[in-house]
């Protein structure tokens, strides 16, 4: 078993933005395990379901685990008024997660966040070298993380929707002018499905190589009840993989959006 399941305690709670919370907390076997792209699984109190939230640092040192989530519905909710000191029911780490052991030496990475998608990109910066970071939010507001990649990476692109912070538009235009420079030997991205198909699309059209984080609802997180498929495009056929266990990364290649 390549996973924990645990009572841990949260020992560090904060508050990124409006309803985005970021928790970090103790679990030295499962932060000695975890890997940048994978995710816990967590028990929130009162519920039965547990709500799947992508991994945004691991310190092995400290044997910690921090995740960040925005409150989407009452198990989230229930979540976010949890604080330090509380013990969290927590299986972690779950999931595959980014391949950047497979990005050429010498060659940038470049990693792409959308939203709520932005915080796995933080590890997944801190796992590589070289590394340009693409971040888009609604707004100014809703931005989260930004010091934080500046510090890991070496440069850091941000998009809003609205253009009230850096690019107005979608991560695509500067992540195309990025891939335009020649440079560029993987591209790692998490997000909505429709930035993930574009980011895919760009990534093709440069032939860079490139792996995409997918969302789905999940009920075990473990894959035993197959209820977080997704169409993958594997061997000549298009099967249906379960997000939980095959991936939440996937070659961008492979995936049907």
């Amino acid at each position: 078993m390549s996973y924990k399941c645990d009572e841990y305690k949260i020992v560090e709670k904060k508050t990124l933005a409006e309803n985005i919370y970021s928790f970090t907390v103790h679990c030295p076997e499962a932060a000695e395990l975890a890997k940048c792209g994978q995710f816990v699984h967590i028990l929130a109190p009162g519920f039965t379901l547990r709500r799947p939230i992508s991994i945004c640092g691991i310190d092995r040192e400290r044997g910690n685990i921090r995740f960040v989530f925005i409150i989407k519905g009452h198990g989230t909710e229930a979540i976010a008024r949890m604080n330090e000191g509380d013990m969290l029911n927590m299986i972690a780490p779950l999931g595959n997660g980014f391949s950047v052991q497979s990005a050429p030496s010498g060659k940038r990475v470049i990693v792409v966040g959308g939203g709520i998608g932005v915080p796995p990109m933080l590890e997944t910066a801190k796992s590589c070298n070289k590394v340009t970071a693409v971040l888009g939010f609604r707004s100014y507001k809703n931005i989260i993380l930004a010091d934080e990649f500046r510090s890991v990476c070496e440069e850091v692109l941000l998009c809003t929707d609205d253009g009230s912070v850096g690019e107005k538009g979608i991560v695509t235009a500067p992540l195309a002018r990025e891939l335009g420079k020649g440079d560029v030997g993987a591209v790692f991205a998490c997000g909505p499905l429709r930035m993930l198909g574009a980011v895919a699309e760009t990534a093709k059209k440069y032939g860079v190589f490139c792996e995409v984080s997918l969302e789905e609802r999940m009920g075990c997180g473990v894959g035993a009840c197959v209820g977080c498929v997704a169409r993958i495009q594997r061997g000549g056929e298009e099967k249906l993989l379960r997000v939980c266990k095959e991936g939440p990364v996937f070659n961008a290649e492979e995936v049907l959006f």
